[in-house]
């Protein structure tokens, strides 16, 4: 698309994490996509998981359909702001909500692959690790490994449940398969990403302490996430 502006208009990826205009409107999650420094498309726009199909713009978006509205309105933002008309667009992307932020293991109901019931009480006095993934999203499988050695050194004192969306059972199963048999693997519904606020993008981890309060979240699967999260948990834990 941009190309189709004869040099008009550029094309910046940033960092997650990096990027100062996500810290200046308190974007904790991605994607975010702005056209100079207005926000036009918010996380909660693609929708993703957890609302269905009734929420985000953008949602579902691996349907072309969802592509083709994005790049729709994104040219239509971008035309505005070539024409002058910035503030056209402020006024119509501030009217979007985000969906609240979690800050407690929130109130669930499921049961894992191996038919076990699993509830936020099962799990208290524990640090939880909560992952959610997909089997179609290559960097997932890299952190899912990761996990599964984080299992093995906190043992009784970590549950770690790895939540699949959009993803075949038998998918799940078979990667579940060749990974660590002490994490919960859970096939996710509407309702459980509902209660995680919503999952825009993966892979998306929470951490929360003993008492069930967030202490740590990261989005995608940086370099240095296997040593992030250890130090956490070496916080949280005491363990040196």
């Amino acid at each position: 698309m941009v190309a189709t502006y004869g040099g008009r208009v550029g094309f910046v990826v940033e960092n997650f994490g990096q990027s100062k205009l996500a810290e200046r409107f308190g974007i904790r999650r991605y994607p975010a996509i702005f056209v100079d420094d207005v926000l036009i498309a918010k996380p909660y726009d693609f929708g993703f998981f957890g609302e269905g199909e009734k929420a985000g713009r953008y949602n579902p978006w691996l349907a072309a359909e969802s592509h083709e509205k994005f790049k729709k309105d994104l040219k239509r933002m971008i035309d505005l702001i070539l024409a002058g008309k910035k503030e056209d667009v402020v006024r119509e992307r501030e009217s979007n909500e985000s969906p609240q932020e979690v800050l407690s293991l929130p109130s669930f109901e499921i049961k894992d692959l191996a038919g076990d019931a699993l509830t936020p009480d099962q799990l208290r006095g524990r640090i939880v690790l909560v992952e959610f993934w997909a089997t179609w999203c290559p960097p997932c499988h890299s952190t899912l490994e990761r996990l599964g050695g984080l299992e093995q050194s906190y043992v009784d004192k970590l549950a770690i449940l790895a939540i699949a969306v959009e993803s075949p059972e038998d998918k799940v199963r078979e990667l579940a398969g060749n990974l660590s048999r002490g994490i919960h693997w859970v096939i996710a519904t509407p309702e459980l990403g509902r209660a995680f606020g919503d999952v825009t993008a993966v892979p998306t981890m929470f951490l929360f302490d003993r008492d069930g309060k967030i202490a740590g979240l990261w989005f995608g699967a940086p370099s240095d996430l296997e040593e992030q999260v250890a130090n956490k948990l070496v916080e949280l834990t005491g363990n040196h």
